[in-house]
């Protein structure tokens, strides 16, 4: 039974991957029409909308991850009132938080000309935003039941569909800019595609849970419990958008809505590459909730080891790529005129590795429900990072808003986080896991100045050439990690899992 849960779980992350991969392609195909024929300045506004409306995501207050969280126990308990009362509870939250979204999205209108900073002005600009509005509402109409899917450990069901919707979308977007060489058609199509995929998602979550679909009232006295635990997710939301959707608000503000298309070409390279990491860790975040309820510390402790091994392979490794290829792909890809400088590379990748490295950690943090204890953190985390992304960009432009990010992770919750899971679900001291940080940025650093100061060294003027360099950057880099993690005893329980899984 368990190897055939096995099975399917790697059928189900390869099949992510493999669509993720097309996703990706068909990207960069899309980005590079859109910049030929829209240019630089419509990629910054593309970017700087994205985070207008992911602050404006605050509006749902965390109820995301709340109605995932309060599903686990009455699935294991084959509580079928109890969904179907929490499923009508969020249907009723949902609606009134797509009314708030639209009614303070409607209300930022005036203020764009205070966050757009372009030499030329684009014509039709609040339409477009406008667009952007009606895509982000169309994500809370029918949310709350496909929360189930996901509490259920299927969230792959709906990776599959939103896949087939994701390639399918891209297409038609690249389509018809290509033909009308309209934005506005471009965005149209996307609001479309956004409303068929949530609409045909929540048609599927009802269909395999139809008892989700009775209309249970929730008692008054659980309603105030959930409210009550909400608190601290919203705070963990409120700080991890001003943390992670300031960015782009802050570059156009400051230097210039043109620097956030420029940016926005490095960033689809981090922000895919780590969705196709986070296909893995994020797959196992409701079965770790089981784990954390029916398990002892040291099982707990044994899997956090094998996902630091991985987190610390893919981080390393990943980074050591992006740091050699990454200047050589931008400008054979879109030209010369494109690629930033090292020191606002290097400020990427820090951002990058610190997402990658801290993986294992918010994947317990999700299965745990460790916001109580952590959300002070948070906020205080978004408070430095604004302020200082303020400062430093004004000394050091855009590497300094992007440095300040990872300054302000490094300064609170990556180091308390894991002080206090340790704490408390391990049973362990928490020097082990720092010491392992240490040594795995120690690595990195090693590995990249000597790949640096040879294949480095080597810049390829056509995509043949390109191709070779990434392959033997690929090659060594990986190889040269898992020479140093051969004898962790992280990289040993992975090895005896796949033995036991191959017999």
């Amino acid at each position: 039974m368990e190897r055939s849960r096995t099975a399917n779980s790697i059928r189900n992350i390869l099949f992510s991957f493999s669509y993720q991969i097309i996703t990706i392609l068909l990207s960069f195909i899309n980005r590079s029409i859109f910049i030929f024929i829209l240019g630089i300045n419509y990629l910054g506004i593309s970017g700087l909308f994205n985070d207008i409306l992911m602050m404006l995501s605050l509006a749902d207050l965390g109820f995301g991850v709340a109605l995932t969280y309060s599903m686990y126990k009455p699935l294991a308990d084959h509580d079928y009132n109890r969904l179907a009362a929490l499923t009508n509870l969020y249907r009723k939250v949902y609606r009134i938080i797509a009314l708030a979204v639209t009614v303070i999205g409607l209300l930022l209108v005036p203020f764009l000309k205070y966050l757009i900073n372009l030499k030329h002005p684009i014509p039709h600009i609040t339409l477009y935003y406008l667009m952007y509005l009606a895509n982000t509402v169309a994500s809370y109409l029918v949310i709350y039941k496909t929360s189930i899917l996901t509490a259920d450990q299927k969230d792959y069901i709906l990776n599959k569909y939103r896949s087939y919707f994701s390639i399918l979308q891209t297409l038609f977007m690249t389509l018809f800019l290509w033909i009308t060489h309209n934005y506005f058609v471009y965005l149209l199509v996307q609001v479309i595609f956004t409303y068929i995929q949530n609409f045909y998602c929540s048609y599927i979550a009802g269909k395999m849970y139809p008892f989700i679909n009775q209309k249970v009232e929730m008692p008054i006295k659980d309603v105030k419990e959930i409210f009550k635990n909400l608190y601290s997710v919203f705070l963990y939301k409120i700080s991890g958008v001003l943390l992670n959707a300031t960015d782009n608000t802050i570059i156009s503000v400051m230097i210039g809505t043109g620097m956030v298309g420029y940016y926005s070409n490095y960033s689809m390279i981090t922000v895919r590459l780590s969705g196709l990491i986070n296909t893995i860790f994020y797959s196992l975040t409701a079965s770790l909730g089981n784990l954390v309820v029916k398990e002892m510390p040291e099982k707990r402790y044994r899997v956090f080891l094998v996902m630091q091994s991985i987190s610390s392979i893919f981080s390393t490794t990943c980074v050591i790529c992006l740091m050699l290829l990454t200047q050589d792909f931008i400008g054979l890809w879109l030209g010369k005129s494109y690629v930033l400088s090292s020191y606002t590379l290097c400020a990427i990748l820090l951002n990058f590795y610190l997402g990658i490295i801290l993986l294992p950690i918010w994947v317990y943090r999700e299965a745990t429900g460790l916001y109580q204890q952590t959300k002070y953190v948070m906020v205080i985390t978004a408070i430095i990072n604004v302020v200082l992304s303020i400062y430093l960009a004004k000394k050091m432009g855009i590497t300094g808003v992007l440095l300040a990010s990872a300054i302000s992770r490094l300064v609170t919750y990556f180091w308390y986080e894991p002080v206090l899971l340790f704490k408390k679900y391990f049973a362990e001291s928490s020097w082990v896991y720092f010491r392992h940080i240490i040594i795995n940025m120690l690595i990195t650093i090693i590995i990249s100045g000597l790949e640096i100061l040879t294949i480095g060294k080597f810049i390829p003027d056509n995509w043949g050439m390109l191709l070779i360099k990434a392959l033997i950057v690929g090659a060594t880099s990986l190889s040269l990690v898992i020479l140093f993690y051969s004898r962790s005893g992280g990289f040993s329980l992975i090895l005896k899992r796949i033995r036991s899984f191959t017999k």
